[in-house]
């Protein structure tokens, strides 16, 4: 899986917030603890609903191939008990321009016991949904929840 979102931040500005634990936390749909055990590592614990499999995964990753604030790939492991076990990588590239910040990522992932069951359709449209989730999550956290269209009716012609 491949994407990228543009985030109204700067480089440096995302780049912290990536390697913060706190808004990661915050971000992570379904994450319910996330601890930094050393520099470039964290263990954490995330409840997800996957078609009919919901488990709790606990796992920890780490970043490697750190360029700061350019780039780096992070990786890692979750097991879930019965429902399996999910391991990849994600290389992270940050890209400054216009005020912005392009966030590109390319992910590698594997899953086992009855999360390769579901197949890689429903195991992929989650795993979007997710990021795309993550993603609203992380920019409203760096830039504040975005404003409502203007709804207001009352000066359209009838």
């Amino acid at each position: 899986m491949t994407g990228e979102h543009r985030i109204a931040a700067s480089r440096e500005d995302v780049w912290a917030a990536l390697n913060d634990p706190e808004v990661l936390l915050a971000c992570i749909p379904g994450c319910e603890t996330l601890e930094q055990t050393a520099d470039n590592r964290m263990i954490a614990e995330v409840v997800q609903k996957i078609g009919p499999v919901k488990a709790r995964f606990k796992g920890e990753v780490e970043l490697v191939n750190v360029v700061a604030p350019e780039s780096y790939t992070i990786q890692g492991e979750g097991k879930g008990g019965v429902a399996g076990f999910a391991r990849g990588a994600a290389d992270v590239t940050l890209t400054e321009g216009d005020g912005e910040t392009l966030l590109s990522y390319a992910v590698h992932a594997q899953v086992g016991g009855k999360l390769a069951q579901l197949g890689n359709r429903l195991i992929n449209s989650t795993s979007k949904k997710l990021a795309n989730r993550f993603f609203d999550n992380f920019s409203a956290h760096l830039n504040g929840p975005e404003e409502p269209a203007d709804t207001d009716q009352s000066n359209a012609a009838i």
